[in-house]
């Protein structure tokens, strides 16, 4: 595993087998001495459930961490050991009879880690550089832990292991009375320090942090238990105990898995449903049991039956429950839920992308449009779901892990789910788009249709009226003073206001032919031929005299792409004379505009009004539009328009 080292994976192996040996042993002695219960086996109780927990959660550390402080895991091994050997020696003292060391090592083994857990791990939650304070109370707290696990080997027998000078046994005797308080004191500031994270750090710093808010006051509050007076039970320390030790490494897996703290990967997600049911019922089972026993002092079998029996029935619908969390905390939202914000989403693809990544709790997620290309590559790797719609690819999805994380089959599941309504989401986009650009085209093609007409009338007809006008004042000046010129005057301004007649038809024709509105394709082309034939360009015609009728919008469209090809070839080829071929089919009609002018410019070709006009065209009845050249010189304009068959 890359960033880890073989030490730290042997080491955290080497924890974890530890622990469960010792566990195991622990287990074994139980079976053989068969205690009854009481507060002292509730205590071991505790030291076997955390042996096993901050065993796993040593291995885990150790086998996968790759980024932040090494000091969670010293403290994990700490207290899975010494949990681990004190309650193996616990319960071996009472089947051999009580060996001074296993007295020893029942009484403190669990002092370095379990008092860490109270006054260090806090502050190292969650994972970031500590500010002067917080070092200050680490150092304290492991101050704390040293004199505390001093005083302890330093004990008299059976106790202790290590002989004291005889100097510092005054000074032992009079701390060993006041050495809880500052526990029970450093714990509340701890737990303090969190809560203050909780509400006021920064924002993506507070995930789960009130779980382990929670998690640090229950376990304070465990040992403060163990400072009232006399006259409370036993029981009830041991039993805040337990709590607090099925409730605090809970939490601090929720901080963990929220945070994805230490580059920890997500694959504890059985493991901690299993932790959590495994708690719940050793917890509620010893608690209940202790209590009916109180309440039934008799010596029955009816507390253990009534406990097993409730718990054996509700154990399904908790595990439900639980099981839900945890999905919820580890992986993020379900994909139902999901689906149905990403349905709902009238935003950019960004959005719907920041939505799911949110969601599963990704690193990133990114939406490419346009068919297959290379993904970005901000995080590695990433997962690549194709997008399509119907038989088109419109886009892939790419997902990135949080990093030194993977993705597992859930999340894959969840955006296999996702793939179809995030790919109708980007289509619907796409054609939004499209369409927003066929607007903008049409509403520029009409403009510029607008300025020709307009130029057509402000140039030609407009100044031929007027000079009609001026005619017929003149021919009215001279109709008494000189009738024969008066009517030559006349005479001419008749052929005028003819030859402007037969321009405004040609400029309505040139609009939209009316024989256009049967279908009527090449009358309509003969009618364009000789209207250019008169201002001096020479269009030759190849094809059938006669076309089998077309629907009007093929014929429109066909005849536009023409007339505008004939307007570019008059205005911009230099030459005097195209060709223009017709081919029908039974499935489908081609026309073809050529000219052996100037050609295409060398530059980006493409963005022209007349061409957008064309193209436009041709998409509106589904057809396909070329435009290259011509062999060696000139220009080829080819329109391709698929027919229905009869």
């Amino acid at each position: 595993m890359p960033n880890v080292s073989v030490t730290a994976r042997s080491t955290g192996w080497a924890v974890l087998t530890g622990t469960v040996l010792l566990s195991l042993g622990a287990v074994v002695a139980w079976a053989v001495a068969t205690p009854s219960w009481s507060a002292a086996q509730l205590y071991s109780l505790v030291d076997l459930l955390d042996g096993i927990v901050y065993g796993t959660l040593a291995w885990l550390i150790l086998s996968r961490q790759r980024t932040g402080s090494r000091m969670p895991a010293v403290i994990a091994c700490a207290a899975a050991l010494g949990s681990a050997v004190a309650a193996c020696a616990g319960q071996w003292q009472l089947v051999v009879g009580g060996p001074p060391v296993l007295t020893a090592l029942h009484r403190w083994a669990w002092v370095p880690g379990l008092y860490a857990l109270v006054v260090v791990m806090p502050w190292l939650l969650p994972d970031r550089p500590l500010e002067r304070f917080g070092r200050g109370a680490v150092a304290a707290g492991v101050g704390y832990v040293v004199v505390t696990m001093a005083a302890a080997v330093t004990a008299p027998p059976p106790l202790g292991v290590l002989p004291l000078p005889d100097g510092l046994r005054g000074v032992r005797a009079a701390l060993l009375p006041v050495l809880p308080y500052p526990l029970v004191g450093l714990g509340l500031l701890a737990c303090a320090g969190l809560g203050w994270r909780w509400r006021r750090g920064p924002a993506a710093q507070r995930h789960g942090l009130g779980w382990a808010t929670a998690g640090s006051g229950l376990l304070t509050l465990a040992f403060l238990a163990t400072l009232l007076p006399p006259a409370v039970p036993a029981a009830l320390p041991a039993l805040l105990m337990l709590a607090s030790q099925a409730f605090f490494p809970a939490a601090v897996a929720v901080v963990v898995l929220r945070q994805q703290l230490w580059g920890l990967r997500l694959a504890v997600r059985r493991t901690l449903v299993w932790y959590l049911m495994t708690a719940v019922v050793i917890a509620a089972y010893c608690a209940t049991v202790a209590l009916l026993d109180r309440l039934l002092p008799q010596r029955l079998p009816l507390p253990q039956l009534v406990v097993t029996g409730v718990l054996a029935a509700a154990f399904q619908p908790m595990r439900e429950v639980v099981q839900r969390r945890v999905d919820r905390l580890v992986h993020g939202e379900a994909p139902e839920p999901l689906l149905h914000r990403v349905v709902h989403s009238v935003g950019s693809t960004t959005e719907i992308s920041a939505t799911i990544a949110a969601a599963l709790r990704l690193a990133e997620v990114r939406i490419t449009e346009g068919g297959p290309q290379p993904p970005p590559d901000p995080y590695g790797c990433p997962l690549t779901v194709p997008l399509t719609s119907g038989d088109r690819l419109v886009g892939q999805l790419h997902a990135w892990p949080l990093p030194g994380e993977l993705l597992d089959g859930r999340a894959r599941e969840s955006l296999a789910v996702l793939a179809p309504v995030v790919a109708a989401v980007v289509d619907l986009a796409g054609t939004n788009r499209d369409l927003a650009r066929s607007r903008q085209r049409l509403a520029e093609v009409r403009d510029e249709e607008r300025r020709s007409l307009r130029r057509d009338l402000h140039d030609g007809l407009g100044p031929a009226l007027s000079g009609i006008g001026l005619g017929l004042a003149a021919t009215r000046n001279l109709l008494r003073r000189d009738p024969d010129r008066a009517e030559d005057l006349l005479d001419r301004l008749t052929g005028e206001l003819t030859a402007r007649a037969a321009e405004v038809r040609d400029m309505a024709h040139g609009l939209l032919p009316p024989v256009l509105a049967d279908g009527g394709l090449s009358p309509a082309l003969h009618l364009l031929r000789d209207q250019y034939a008169r201002s001096g360009l020479r269009i030759v015609l190849h094809g059938p005299a006669t076309l089998t009728p077309l629907p009007e919008p093929v014929a429109t469209a066909a005849y536009g792409v023409t007339a505008e090809a004939i307007r570019n070839v008059q205005r911009h080829a230099g030459v005097d004379r195209c060709t223009v071929s017709l081919d029908q089919r039974p499935d489908r009609l081609r026309v073809t505009v050529t000219d052996q002018g100037r050609g295409l410019p060398s530059g980006p070709t493409g963005h022209g009004v007349g061409l957008h006009a064309m193209r436009e065209r041709a998409e509106a009845v589904g057809a396909t539009l070329t435009v290259g050249p011509a062999g060696s010189r000139g220009t080829t304009v080819c329109l391709t328009v698929p027919l229905e068959q009869p």
